[in-house]
This record gives C-alpha cells, sequence and structure tokens, in this order.
C-alpha cells in the first residue's frame, strides 16, 4: 500500500501533487467538511491580529528591533496532532488539501504562534522533473524507518558523463483543472492562488551524497578533490540551468509574503521585489534565496570554503536576499557564510554557540534560533525548564534581530498539549524581554 500523501509534512507544505492522484471528484460529505474548514480559515485570517503579525514580521526581516518573533511547524508532530482517524476525505488529493486547512486551523486557534493565518489557499504547478539522469536506490525506509541509500556514482570519470540537465515539464492542462477544481470548492471562502515553489534548498549537497554517498564524499575531499569539484561543478550548473527556465518561462513565484522561506520564518519584507519588479515574469532577483550544507558538518571550515562555497555562492548571487543554513553550526563557518551576497536570515541550530552567533550578527542579520526539539518528544513536557531554557537564550540574543523556530520534530509525545504550551510559553517569555 502506498503511503498517505496527506502524512507526508514538508516545511513548504503544498509544494507539488507530483505522486498525488488527482482525482478531481468528490463526494457531498467530502465537499461539506472541505467547505467548511475553508470558511473557519477565512474567519481566522480575518481578524485584526493577523495584520500585526504581518507587520511584524516585515519589520523583522527589514531589521528594525522587534520582540523576537516564534514560529512552530512541528513536522512530523503534525501527525500526532491531526490523526489519521480524524482525517474524513477519502480522496488523496483532498486528503492533502483536508490536512492543510486543519493545521491552519491549529495554528490560528490553538498553536498561536506568530504565523500568519492568510484567506488564500495556492495551488502548486502540476509538472514532471527528468532528473540528473541517474538515480540513487532507496534501501529501508518502510513505515517512516531509517534507510541508506545506494548511490549510482561509483567512478567519477565513467558516471559523471551520464549525467544530464534536469527538465522540467509543466502540465498546464492538469494544473488548469486542479484549479478551477479549487477555485468551485473554495472561491466563496478563499482566494485560490497558483504558487510554484520548486525547491526548499538550492545547497546542492544533499544531490551530492544520494549520487555518491555521504561518507564517499567526506573522503573524496582527500583522496579525490578533483571529483568533488566535477561534480559539484555540475550540480551548480544544473540548479543554474533550472532557475534561468523558471525565470525565462514564468514560473516563479514571489516568496516575500507568507511564504516559509529558508528554514525557517516567514518572507514579508520592503526590501523585495525589485522597484523594477514585473508582476507577469518573477525573477530571482526578486526573491529570497536559501543555501545549507547540513552533510557537511563533519568537515572543516576550510574544505566547507573549498568544495562547497564557492558553489553556493554563484547560486545565491542570483536572489534579492538570501537565508543560510539549518541544522549545521554556522560559527566555525562563520567567516566565510558571512560572505554570501545579500545575507539575511542565518539558522542558529541547537549545536551552534548562541552567544557568538549574537556577537557576530548583532543587528545586521535575522538571528534564525533553532532549540532542540528533544524535550518535545516526551508524553508531557517540562515547562520550566523549558522555559528556563528560552529566557537564557533570549537574554543572550537580546540585542539581535532574533526569531526562536521550533521544528524538526520527528514525535511530540503523542501529546498535541506539547506544542500548545511550548508556543504559550515562547511568546510569553519574548514579551517579557
Amino acid at each position: 500500500m502506498s503511503k498517505d500523501p496527506s502524512m507526508e509534512q514538508t516545511a513548504i507544505g503544498l509544494a507539488t501533487t507530483k505522486g498525488i492522484d488527482a482525482d478531481l471528484s468528490m463526494t457531498q460529505k467530502e465537499k461539506t467538511l472541505l467547505r467548511a474548514l475553508a470558511a473557519r480559515v477565512a474567519e481566522l485570517a480575518a481578524r485584526p491580529i493577523e495584520e500585526e503579525k504581518r507587520k511584524l514580521w516585515t519589520l523583522h526581516n527589514d531589521l528594525v528591533p522587534t520582540r523576537p518573533l516564534i514560529f512552530c511547524d512541528p513536522e512530523n508532530g503534525w501527525n500526532e496532532i491531526i490523526t489519521q482517524d480524524q482525517m474524513i476525505c477519502t480522496n488523496p488529493l483532498l486528503r492533502v488539501w483536508e490536512m492543510h486547512l486543519r493545521k491552519e486551523i491549529f495554528w490560528g486557534e490553538q498553536m498561536l504562534d506568530d504565523k500568519v493565518i492568510e484567506p488564500v489557499f495556492y495551488i502548486p504547478y502540476n509538472y514532471s522533473d527528468s532528473g540528473y539522469g541517474l538515480q540513487e536506490k532507496v534501501i529501508g525506509g518502510q513505515n517512516g524507518g531509517s534507510f541508506i541509500y545506494d548511490s549510482p556514482i561509483k567512478d567519477y570519470d565513467s558516471d559523471l558523463p551520464q549525467l544530464k540537465m534536469p527538465e522540467i515539464v509543466v502540465d498546464d492542462v492538469k494544473t488548469g483543472q486542479i484549479m478551477d477544481f479549487a477555485k468551485e470548492l473554495f472561491g466563496r471562502f478563499l482566494q485560490v492562488k497558483l504558487r510554484g515553489i520548486w525547491w526548499w534548498t538550492l545547497g546542492m549537497t544533499w544531490d551530492f551524497i544520494k549520487l555518491r554517498g555521504l561518507e564517499t564524499m567526506m573522503l573524496d575531499m582527500v583522496l579525490n578533490p578533483t571529483g568533488v569539484h566535477h561534480l559539484m561543478e555540475f550540480l551548480c550548473k544544473a540548479h543554474l540551468h533550472k532557475l534561468t527556465f523558471l525565470e525565462s518561462n514564468g514560473l516563479l513565484s514571489l516568496n516575500t509574503g507568507g511564504t516559509y522561506v529558508g528554514s525557517g520564518g516567514f518572507g514579508w519584507t520592503h526590501e523585495l521585489p525589485q522597484q523594477d519588479y514585473n508582476p507577469q515574469k518573477v525573477r530571482t532577483l526578486d526573491m529570497w534565496g536559501f543555501a545549507e550544507s547540513q552533510e557537511t558538518v563533519g568537515v572543516s571550515p576550510e574544505m566547507y570554503f573549498e568544495f562547497i562555497f564557492p558553489y553556493q555562492k554563484r547560486i545565491l548571487e542570483k536572489f534579492g536576499l538570501n537565508c543560510y543554513g539549518c541544522c549545521e553550526p554556522i560559527d566555525g563557518r562563520w567567516t566565510y557564510v558571512k560572505q554570501f551576497p545579500r545575507l539575511r536570515r542565518v539558522s542558529v541550530s541547537p549545536w551552534a554557540d548562541l552567544e557568538v552567533m549574537a556577537e557576530n550578527l548583532e543587528q545586521k542579520y535575522v538571528y534564525s534560533m533553532k532549540p532542540s526539539p528533544a524535550p518535545l518528544a516526551l508524553s508531557e513536557i517540562d515547562q520550566e525548564f523549558i522555559r528556563q531554557s528560552l529566557r537564557t537564550s533570549i537574554r543572550k540574543t537580546k540585542n539581535c534581530i532574533t526569531e526562536i523556530i521550533m521544528k524538526d520534530n520527528h514525535t511530540i509525545g503523542k501529546n498535541p498539549a506539547n506544542i500548545i504550551n511550548w508556543c504559550r510559553i515562547a511568546k510569553e517569555e519574548a514579551l517579557s524581554l
């Protein structure tokens, strides 16, 4: 049995309908439910507090000091908040839509962080991507378990020539059909918009390890540096090729509003899009870019600078503002990371030195703090421990443009109250600064 697509909780949300059976039919029960959920989202979106939060994010991203902003995306924890026995829809596409709407309502009614609830329902493009011509084999991974890759590049000399530039083919007919279907279903309550989200990260090292392997990549940096450079050069050109195609064909969408950007936070800013922006043809220069290199956390800053940084820089040069980092500690790499053009949002993971990063970032960048999700994995959180931990972290970053992002939750102890209480405590501590 194929995995229920509504259980796939990604940071970018409804990014694609690839792999989902887009059967455009529904029962009366499904229609009634989805319209009721959409109506509730519209009610939440109309509250004055949503505009207040939108203004806060805009000031924040423009580096105007505010209180620390709070955002929580429980990721896989959503499957313990909105359980499968709560779901009503059986159509796979509608099931994904139901999950999305229920999440928005939970954010607006119970989580109460700083996420803005918008009266919009986004539809992605329906498309296919040819990939790189070589495909990794996934071994394991059933039922959410661990897995490994059998990577296809065994020898650089013989296998690199087999790589191909990725080609995207948009199914305009199917995309239009889904748009019309969504408008008929939700149009009385929410504005239905087409939005292309074509990547989460442009960092390339995740693609590298799928093609070559993680341990092999790190060994290659010593034993076969030329091979590493050749593969990174290909990946860089492939990413630039994709960006050029998307831009020239008008397939990019602004991520300068309520779109999740980087590895935490939202895109509202007065600085984007550019003054000569053409709404009919979004450019990368009108957008936020994002890269990270979590996979190379085990290599020295100097190796990162030699093998990763120059290729990422060529990509991030294309964007108007940039985010960098995810789970890797940036403090050791800051000498190099700060050289990225138009860098604005910097991820400070649980493994980074908060005080060192506060000194580095000051009020020149958005300090995207990522507390450890581990305390939320218990059946009941230690509220006093969490309060003291957040209070200490907020004090260390009091002179920064700080956001506190809870994410990477594999479990929340099967207790939705853990998330609700974490957000409440985080908001209380942020407001008490």
